[in-house]
This record gives C-alpha cells, structure tokens and sequence, in this order.
C-alpha cells in the first residue's frame, strides 16, 4: 500500500483537459478574432466609416455638425414641394396627412445622392449622419406645418374684400368692413408670432410628456426608427427599395389623376364621376 502511494506521489495523474468553453476562453484573443467581434459589434451598431466616424466613437456630434448648408438646402427644396402637396389637399379635401416618414425618406435620398456624387467626382464630404439626417427632416416638416397652421388654406383666404363680397354683406356675422387685405409685411409677422407661441408651449409640454412620462407618440418613433435603419451598411438596399415603391405609386396616382382631368366634361361627366361604389352611392356625392 504504501509503496503504491510513493509511486503516485513519483508520478501524478495529469489533470483532465479543458473542455472548449474554458479552453476558448482561456486562450488568447489573436488578431483576427479582436477585428471579428469589432465588425460584428460596429455591425450591430448600425454605423460605417461612411455614415459617420463621430456616431462609431460613440458621441454624439455637436449641433454646429448637425447643422450644414446642404442640410438647409435640402429642408428648402423638400420643404417647398410639401408645401404644394399639403396646400393641395388643404384645399381640396381639407385635411392633411403626416408626412414625416415620408420626409425622412426623401430627405435620405437627397444627401445620400449628393455625397455619392461629390464622391465620384473626387470631392471631400463630411459624412451624412442620422443626426443631420433628422434635421433636414424636421426643418422641411416644419415648412408645411406654416403652410397648414399659418391658414395659407382656410382662414387667410377669407380675410380679403373679394370673399367678404362672395359672402355676401347680408350674411350673418359678416360685420360691414370687417375684412383684411393681408400684404407680405403683415403676413410675415403673422407667421412669425404663430411659429414662436408653438416653439414656447412646445419646451414645457416635451419636458412633461416626453422627458417625465416618457409617452411613445407613432409619428416620431415611426419616423426615428426608419431614420436608424437608414443609417446601416444595409441601408441603401432598404431606401432604394422604398423609393422605387414610393416613385411607382406615386406615378400611377398621377398619371391615372392626369387621366381623369384630361377626359373630363363637366362637373358631372368624365372619369372623374364613374360610379366605382355603384350608383346609389353615387348620387349622394
């Protein structure tokens, strides 16, 4: 017995392996593996080297970044095309739809086509970032949000002499010399006091809804999670699929609208009064 205990003690048992969890885990990372799990993470972070080197660093650019010229510019140009679409419906059917995803996305397609071209042609660019992404956004929302809340549809129309006359001066509530010729100065410092009140009962309602309670409202997260998923290295892909969406429909919108005004006789003939929902439905329009 003790001779067998003197010859473990000469020759120990070697410990049992590793399995490979502890085995991978013990083993050092090399190289190639540090640059996988960095891609993946990056991957996961929905940035490339092309979207923004300030957002992979994990910061947040400062507002001076945010705000480009090109960001204004393309606010302009997409903000005066909303503006027509909204006047438009304003006036024909008096409502108005939200068209923030939709200004996400052409705001996208915009700097996206501007920064590949400036690219093709050898020119430095800064990098296009969700952050000035959503500037351009808001700034052409808030375009046709004055066109609609500075009544350029509804109430600014009926202020003049012309409509006070349509009206008729019999007309209940149509005070003789109760109208207003609105001029560019007058209308300008309208729209000015209008835009300031909402921007001053806008601070306090974020800080008590957004900030405090924390509210989910569709419009913006709708919107902030389009943008984010714009702004992967498969985000290309997704908006050209969506424009192509948006183009054909949009076209074929048109193009039938063209049709009906084009074939039309009247106020009561043409392919804009086809019956689509039957007769019956038909003579109560």
């Amino acid at each position: 017995m003790s001779m067998q205990q003197d010859r473990r003690r000469k020759h120990p048992r070697p410990p049992p392996p590793p399995s490979p969890g502890v085995e991978l885990a013990m083993a050092p990372h090399s190289r190639d593996s540090r640059r996988v799990h960095f891609e993946e993470i990056r991957e996961l972070d929905g940035d490339d080297s092309e979207l923004g080197a300030g957002h992979a660093r994990g910061r947040v650019p400062p507002w001076r970044e945010q705000l480009t010229a090109r960001g204004m510019v393309a606010s302009l140009a997409v903000g005066a095309m909303y503006s027509v679409i909204v006047m438009k419906l304003n006036l024909t059917t008096g409502l108005v739809p939200t068209l923030n995803v939709s200004a996400a996305l052409i705001a996208f397609v915009v700097l996206r086509a501007w920064t590949k071209a400036l690219a093709r042609l050898g020119v430095a660019a800064r990098p296009f970032t969700r952050q000035e992404n959503t500037v351009v956004q808001t700034c052409a929302v808030a375009c046709y949000s004055i066109a609609v809340g500075g009544g350029f549809g509804s109430y600014l129309l009926a202020l003049d002499k012309n409509t006070y006359e349509m009206a008729g001066e019999e007309t209940e509530g149509n005070v003789p010399g109760s109208y207003k010729e609105p001029g560019i100065a007058w209308m300008t410092g309208f729209l000015l006091a209008v835009s300031f009140v909402g921007i001053i009962a806008l601070v306090p309602l974020r800080k008590i809804m957004i900030i405090d309670y924390k509210l989910t409202y569709p419009s913006g997260t709708a919107t902030a999670v389009l943008i984010n998923g714009f702004h992967t290295p498969h985000g290309d892909a997704m908006a050209k699929k969506q424009v192509n969406a948006f183009t054909k429909y949009f076209g074929i919108s048109f193009f039938w609208s063209f049709f009906q005004w084009f074939y039309s006789g009247g106020d009561s003939c043409g392919f804009s009064q086809f019956p689509t929902f039957g007769l019956t439905a038909w003579k109560h329009t």
